[in-house]
């Protein structure tokens, strides 16, 4: 099982990007997907999460700019980010709990991480 996450980049304060993260290999069903941030010097994050059934939830510092939603036939979970500031800088992290199979456990698998710089 493979999370190939991408869309990040430079943008200006005030500007959007979109991250998607999709999920590849041997997938049964894929329960909670979810971006987490980490920035230079701090911990990682919980950025935002959805559920299968596209209950979501966000960190304070992101709530009305970011949204997360999910493709669930192509196994993506995106992140659209408005509204962007300086200090959403940081590297982006796609995670998902997900099955191989009907009768396995659920397991968590990051993705590779995709920077987002946003200048003043």
């Amino acid at each position: 099982v493979q999370l190939q996450a991408s869309g990040g980049g430079l943008v200006q304060a005030g500007g959007s990007l979109r991250l998607s993260c999709a999920a590849s290999g041997s997938i049964y069903s894929i329960n909670r997907m979810a971006w987490y941030r980490q920035a230079p010097g701090k911990q990682r994050e919980l950025v935002a999460a959805i559920t299968s059934g596209g209950t979501t939830n966000y960190v304070d510092s992101v709530k009305g700019r970011f949204t997360i939603s999910r493709d669930n036939d192509k196994n993506t979970v995106y992140l659209q980010m408005t509204s962007l500031k300086p200090e959403d800088t940081a590297v982006y992290y796609c995670k998902a709990e997900l099955r191989s199979t009907s009768w396995s456990s659920y397991v968590s698998y990051w993705g590779q991480g995709t920077l987002v710089t946003v200048s003043s």
